[in-house]
């Protein structure tokens, strides 16, 4: 019988993908002509300073083209993105720690446990407890994304829900999509993202997080979309687990799982947990006094909140009742109160992930000492956590050559202009969609929200003008552009280091969302048209 000559189609590595879209970036420096707009320094928002591009600036400068830069890329790269490489490591190695007490597994065991009692009573015997599970997680972080601009911050929450799908009966993309998609989903119909709402309507003019009402129908469809998809591959994948593209590399999991399997036996509280507890209650009641009530910023709405004292006390009646029970359940309530502080350190004081990766690492060390740990123990284990990782961080610096190439060859500005002079003359309808995929199209190699609102809005402004297109339509074509294509994009360090730590290949990861990303292309065109033609409150 003779063999098959075909070969068989193999997945390149996601350090592949990227390294070739990196050349691709050098090459387009060699066929594009170099250009660049002006630029001046605006007040947005209250007064802050941007830099924007000046309208009717652009010109032709001399081609930079990119030779041997193409291989000083991944330092380059890793220079711009260190911010988010440091907190992979930061994140990972703290994780690691805390996973080695086996709490997380403790924790997800009982979970269950509760769910499988859960749907066998009352109301929950005709529901899906898993379904219900998921899309509660989804919405919640959807309305992270949409009111926070959620995005960074999912990196440290794949070594939650990633573990948990699988142990749920599904697949790390599954967990990827409870997370990371669920907050990029809410980023994408953001009603109150500061980092892109904010930003643009600012620049073009209007009032702030105006137009909320048809948003927040745009971010209850994109939410719904999302859950749908989820659950419905959830589905799929219940029924027959082998069918999952991950199921083979989700065994990396699964052991991970079993080496930190939990038995019956109570791990029962050392001197070390209650002096952390003591140290950690004194801390939250000085807090509490210090800022009894915390000013929670939503976006020009300020609302005094009583949330230390709250979280104080959660902190110390469940951690008493952990500490009697099982030390793993006290690293859980120090889990669960890291990420209540994390809340209130990102609407109260604009914490960014330099403070949120300080706040994990301090988790990470309380936790093995809470577990009667050596220090030298602990350490070694954030060092096995970090080199875990590596392959991810190493991805994340190489992505970051990708604008490194644009940039420095003069090109980004040219893209730019060719797009916007490719929309000119096409009628209300023809330029609507025009901007919104030049949005979705500049996103792909500029995936910063913030950024490409300075370099898009103050030319898409006046440009809107001239078409009788309203600049909210206008913004709204450029939030759905700025997060739609975020979530395929190899540009995007946070979708590289999330699928790098879920251990998602980004082929399979591309082959798993294009078609519901293409639907969703479909959808935020659609909620487009009617602000052309109707009378919408804010448009």
């Amino acid at each position: 019988m003779m063999k098959n000559s075909r070969r068989q189609w193999h997945i390149p590595h996601t350090f592949t993908i990227v390294l070739v879209a990196v050349a691709v970036a050098a090459a387009l420096t060699w066929l594009l002509p170099g250009g660049m707009f002006e630029r001046q320094m605006v007040p947005v928002e209250g007064g802050a300073p941007r830099e924007v591009v000046v309208p009717g600036s652009y010109h032709h400068v001399e081609r930079q083209a990119q030779t041997w830069q193409l291989f000083a890329a991944f330092y380059d790269g890793f220079v711009r993105t260190a911010n988010i490489i440091v907190f992979i490591f930061m994140v990972g190695g703290a994780f690691w720690i805390v996973n080695s007490t086996g709490a997380v597994t403790k924790g997800v065991d009982a979970f269950l446990v509760k769910a499988g009692r859960w749907g066998s009573k009352g109301i929950f015997r005709h529901i899906n407890v898993n379904f219900l599970i998921i899309a509660l997680v989804m919405v919640m972080f959807s309305l992270f994304g949409a009111v926070f601009g959620m995005s960074e911050e999912t990196l440290a929450f794949m070594v939650i829900f990633v573990p948990l799908a699988i142990s749920m009966g599904y697949d790390s993309l599954v967990g990827m999509g409870m997370c990371y998609l669920a907050a990029h989903v809410g980023f994408a119909g953001g009603m109150l993202n500061p980092f892109t709402i904010g930003i643009a309507q600012g620049l073009a003019d209007l009032p702030a997080f105006s137009g909320l009402t048809y948003r927040l129908v745009c971010w209850v469809l994109f939410t719904l979309a999302g859950i749908l998809f989820v659950l419905g591959y959830a589905r799929r994948i219940a029924r027959n687990p082998q069918s999952s593209p991950m199921y083979a590399a989700d065994n990396y999991w699964r052991e991970k799982a079993s080496e930190n399997s939990t038995d019956d036996a109570a791990h029962p509280a050392g001197i070390a947990a209650y002096l952390i507890f003591g140290l950690l209650a004194a801390l939250g009641v000085f807090l509490s006094i210090r800022e009894p009530l915390s000013a929670m910023n939503l976006h020009h709405s300020v609302f005094m909140v009583p949330w230390i004292p709250f979280c104080t006390l959660l902190f110390v009646l469940i951690g008493l009742r952990a500490l009697q029970k099982d030390v793993r359940f006290f690293v859980l309530d120090m889990l669960l109160v890291t990420l209540l502080a994390l809340v209130a350190g990102v609407l109260s004081h604009g914490w960014y992930i330099r403070e949120i990766a300080a706040l994990f690492f301090a988790m990470g060390l309380l936790s093995g000492i809470a577990c009667s740990y050596r220090l030298d123990r602990i350490m070694r284990l954030f060092l096995d956590g970090c080199r875990d990782m590596l392959t991810a961080a190493l991805v994340v610096g190489l992505a970051g050559g990708i604008i490194v190439m644009l940039e420095n060859g003069h090109i980004i500005d040219t893209l730019l202009y060719g797009m916007a002079q490719a929309m000119d003359g096409t009628g209300r309808v023809g330029s609507a969609a025009g901007m919104y995929l030049f949005q979705n199209a500049l996103n792909l190699v500029i995936p910063s929200g913030s950024a490409k609102a300075a370099l898009t809005i103050p030319i898409m402004a006046p440009f809107a003008d001239l078409l009788e297109i309203s600049r909210q339509t206008m913004v709204l074509a450029f939030q759905f552009g700025d997060g739609i294509t975020n979530m395929i994009t190899p540009a995007s360090g946070v979708l590289i280091g999330c699928l790098g730590v879920a251990r998602v290949p980004y082929a399979v990861w591309m082959k798993w969302i294009y078609k519901w990303i293409l639907l969703l292309l479909v959808v935020g065109f659609l909620l487009l048209l009617p602000t052309l033609f109707f009378p919408i409150a804010g448009f």
